[in-house]
């Protein structure tokens, strides 16, 4: 596919659960909200969607729920990657069954390669589906191990159907590196993806290709307009709006993605905020401390007081 087409805001799904079950209809109308809000694509089954608390028939399922929902209309970027090879194997040659546009392969967590190691995981990964594009995943406070921008490089030469790289890396210094050793390497563009909420602005700057950000969950349509502003040559509007979103980046994170998230969806009544263990609630004085900050944005519903309710009732038969 071309890999114009994903670019921009790719905003990472969550897995919405009702009564310990995955809630479908809850999951399509998140993604008709994604698409009428502008993101330019979704993933799903990546960390903010709670791939590991999923069984492997679980995450086939929304995968294959989400390539349904988009219906072409946006790409579709399910993470695919596990602590275990096969699986790994397993989702991503259902992805590219299911019509997903592209994988997300996270680092293998826990185990901790050498280079060596995730170069050669990530090299059989993309030759077995040699025609289906893959994008890696380096998340280093997740998986313990830093995908290094050499052997980034190494498997951009060597495997044409890796097209990028989502950096989920505080390390500003690697999202630069990144670019030059592909670059220099193999002389390909090189697509790379923020993953840090408060870095979307400046790696746009330095030439990445868009952002996979959680806030987009909440906010998709800022999220998306961060990437068009920056299209458009409009930086100085482009760095306002990182500033404004600044806040809700923060708050989102205040405890473990994607429990935040979910709350936050809740209360917009979006979803059922239910999260699976070992994951919990987010604590109360963290709740409101999201709640305090929603309402900065407007996102808070309307009161549902007694009060409020008789007010309701009241305007709606003035107007009878």
């Amino acid at each position: 596919m071309e890999s114009a087409r994903l670019r921009g805001s790719l905003v990472p799904l969550v897995t919405p659960f009702r009564d310990g079950q995955f809630d479908e209809r809850a999951f399509r109308d998140l993604v008709e909200f994604q698409i009428a809000e502008g993101s330019h694509g979704i993933g799903c089954t990546g960390t903010t969607g709670e791939p590991t608390s999923l069984s492997p028939e679980e995450r086939e399922y929304v995968i294959a729920t989400a390539v349904a929902a988009a219906r072409g209309r946006v790409p579709v970027l399910p993470g695919t990657g596990s602590t275990n090879f096969d699986e790994t194997i397993r989702f991503t040659r259902f992805a590219k069954k299911a019509g997903a546009d592209a994988a997300l392969v996270i680092v293998p967590y826990y185990n901790r390669p050498t280079q060596e190691g995730l170069y050669r995981h990530f090299r059989l990964v993309a030759d077995d589906v040699p025609d289906f594009p893959i994008i890696l995943y380096n998340i280093p406070g997740r998986s313990a191990v830093n995908l290094a921008p050499e052997t980034i490089a190494r498997l951009a030469r060597d495997c044409p159907n890796i097209i990028g790289v989502k950096e989920a890396n505080k390390d500003f210094d690697q999202v630069s590196l990144d670019i030059d050793r592909v670059k220099r390497l193999t002389g390909r563009d090189f697509l790379v993806y923020s993953g840090i909420e408060t870095l979307c602005y400046p790696m746009l700057c330095l030439g990445g290709a868009g952002h996979v950000s959680a806030t987009g969950n909440v906010l998709p349509r800022q999220v998306a307009e961060l990437f068009n502003l920056t299209e458009a040559g409009k930086w100085r509007e482009a760095r306002d709006l990182h500033y404004e979103l600044l806040e809700m980046n923060e708050v989102l994170f205040i405890e473990t993605n994607p429990g935040p998230v979910k709350t936050a969806l809740g209360i917009m009544g979006k979803i059922a905020p239910d999260i699976r263990p070992p994951l919990a609630p987010i604590y109360p004085q963290n709740e409101a401390k999201l709640r305090e900050v929603m309402a900065h944005y407007g996102l808070l519903p309307p009161a549902t007081t007694p009060d409020a309710v008789l007010t309701a009732a009241v305007h709606e038969a003035d107007k009878d």
